[in-house]
């Protein structure tokens, strides 16, 4: 079993409109609704493909409770969200049919008790025994302490799980402090982090401060990799035209069920590269259009770039 943890879930919304104009009124062509957060989107693209996930993190109120039943239809995907007093956030995804392009409106989240801290920390450390892998993705809702992904970090290493970061931030600086298996940050994430805008430079120094491994998204240029085993870029095949909510989640879907399948890192940056470009043709975030994932799997050239890890020092 794969676990996912979504501390700050959320019901993703998406609004089509034909054309989006400030200071106008706009008639909705069509609305999807989901369950969300970057650790749900994760766990769908996992369950299509194939894996056995679990979800967990916090739901509350009418919007956890809709979320909650929407779970119910998501094949191959279990529920171990814990329940919270305050209600579970919603998002906006407003998407432009003249030019493709989303407009993203996040609310903050619930506010988290300590008690409710404590209750989520309980139900974790019980579903680590059972994980062959776990993601920690997404924000941090309000009341959740900041160092919070450190301390999931090390109970997943106590608990011999390995363990994939995705947030940003100072929950990033954090988390990669307690030498995370793999962290996935984009070129903006690495910059604020590192003080570089140098992605191979950053990725070097994110090593160094703990992370095992890193994989940064690079937009049109795909994912780089930098591993104890080398470096690796893996570039889009073909720019496509779409929603790219989600596709970064996508991404880490790719990698960890890469991981927990023992593939070779070119093969899993091939996988996650596509992932995420049939997800930007698909029409929510969590999906992925298959036929253009198969299409585009094996195109993806992925280059080693030799001598980019020589001299690198391991993590911590």
């Amino acid at each position: 079993m794969i676990l996912t943890v979504t501390l700050n879930t959320a019901l993703d919304i998406t609004y089509q409109v034909k054309a989006l104009r400030p200071h106008a009124s706009h008639r909705v062509t069509e609305v999807t609704e989901r369950p969300g957060g970057k650790g749900l989107n994760v766990a769908r693209v996992l369950a299509a493909l194939g894996h056995e996930v679990t979800v967990t993190g916090f739901a509350g109120g009418a919007t956890g409770r809709t979320l909650q039943d929407q779970l119910l239809g998501s094949k191959g995907v279990c529920d171990a969200l814990v329940p919270v007093s305050g209600s579970t956030r919603r998002t906006i995804a407003v998407v432009d049919a003249s030019t493709g392009d989303t407009t993203q409106l996040n609310e903050p989240g619930p506010l988290i008790s300590p008690a409710e801290w404590a209750a989520f920390q309980e139900t974790y450390e019980h579903l680590l025994r059972s994980a062959s892998a776990v993601a920690l993705c997404g924000s941090l809702p309000p009341g959740v302490p900041v160092g919070a992904y450190g301390t999931l970090v090390r109970a997943a290493r106590a608990a011999s799980v390995p363990v994939l970061l995705d947030t940003s931030g100072e929950p990033l600086r954090r988390g990669i402090a307690a030498r995370p298996d793999m962290v996935k940050p984009n070129a903006d994430e690495l910059a604020e982090l590192t003080g570089s805008h140098e992605p191979l430079q950053a990725m070097k120094d994110t090593r160094r401060r703990g992370a095992h491994a890193v994989v940064a998204s690079l937009g049109a240029k795909g994912l780089c990799a930098l591993t104890p085993d080398g470096a690796w870029q893996a570039p889009v095949p073909e720019r496509l035209a779409g929603n790219p909510t989600g596709a970064g989640d996508s991404a880490v879907a790719g990698l960890l069920s890469g991981h927990v399948e023992h593939l070779p890192w070119p093969q899993r940056l091939a996988r996650a590269v596509a992932l995420s470009a049939a997800t930007v043709v698909a029409p929510v975030a969590g999906e992925f259009d298959r036929g253009t994932y198969e299409s585009l799997v094996g195109k993806v050239a992925v280059a080693e770039r030799r001598g980019a890890a020589q001299d690198l020092p391991g993590p911590g």
